[in-house]
């Protein structure tokens, strides 16, 4: 029995809760795609317009430091920032061609759905099978998620109808709920679940997502390391990290010759 299974047992464990993007769903690099075409366009037109050279949108290390699991207005605020760029908020209203982080950030939404529409999801198996085989076993599971986009994707990987429960940024929003690394979303789920925090399992690729389930009081926060980030995912306290959920599936038992 793997470590994961005898932590289920050992803290009677009834529900599980899992963030799509980085643990079900492969949608981060359609993400980043998205956000550098709008950001390297952004600068473009900027740099001709003040005369002033600004560094593309990097994939991995911008990506990283500046909008994965972060407020999509303050991952504008924060990348613009850094190539020393203040841009007016706008307003709800404003369309994509706006340049005020509200419109940049509808621009960046229309770039995602337009990738999504070329690429489709990638979603990891492994996953989908873990989730399926918890659930006959009688396992309450709900997916939650930081992105307005949540039900689109999993519409379109065809797992719409996988999960009892989605708590996602369109929910958040209609709850004022505040963002990871508040527990809000998990606690949320749970809630919608009827099970208690602490008889329930949190599934996390993110340092903001372990901390966030930490500060819920979860039974049992399990980081999952797709990319090499296991020392960030423990430092935020994940009680254990798997590398994906392979080992976690019920092995098939080879026919014998016999037969």
């Amino acid at each position: 029995m793997s470590n994961l299974s005898n932590l289920i047992q050992e803290r009677n464990i009834k529900a599980l809760i899992l963030d799509m993007d980085g643990v079900i769903t492969n949608t981060a690099g359609l993400h980043a795609e998205a956000w550098k075409k709008l950001c390297d366009s952004f600068l473009r037109q900027r740099s001709e317009q003040d005369g002033k050279s600004y560094e593309p949108f990097d994939l991995k290390e911008d990506y990283q430091a500046y909008v994965h699991d972060v407020p999509r207005l303050d991952a504008m605020r924060n990348f613009m920032a850094s190539r020393g760029i203040t841009l007016p908020e706008g307003n709800p209203n404003d369309s994509v061609g706006t340049n005020t982080l509200v419109g940049l950030g509808e621009r960046k939404d229309y770039y995602f759905h337009e990738l999504l529409k070329q690429n489709g999801v990638v979603v990891f198996d492994d996953a989908v099978k873990y989730v399926k085989e918890q659930q006959q076993k009688g396992m309450k599971t709900a997916i939650v998620s930081g992105s307005r986009n949540c039900l689109t994707i999993l519409r379109r990987a065809g797992l719409d109808r996988l999960f009892e429960v989605r708590v996602d940024k369109v929910v958040a929003n209609e709850l004022k709920m505040k963002s990871k690394p508040a527990p809000d979303i998990y606690l949320e789920a749970a809630r919608q679940l009827g099970v208690d925090p602490k008889q329930t399992a949190v599934f996390e690729d993110t340092a903001g997502g372990v901390e966030g389930a930490k500060a819920g009081g979860f039974g049992l926060v399990v980081g999952v390391d797709r990319s090499f980030v296991q020392e960030r995912l423990e430092s935020k306290g994940a009680d254990t990290v798997i590398k994906g959920f392979t080992a976690e599936l019920k092995e098939k038992v080879a026919p014998s010759l016999d037969s």
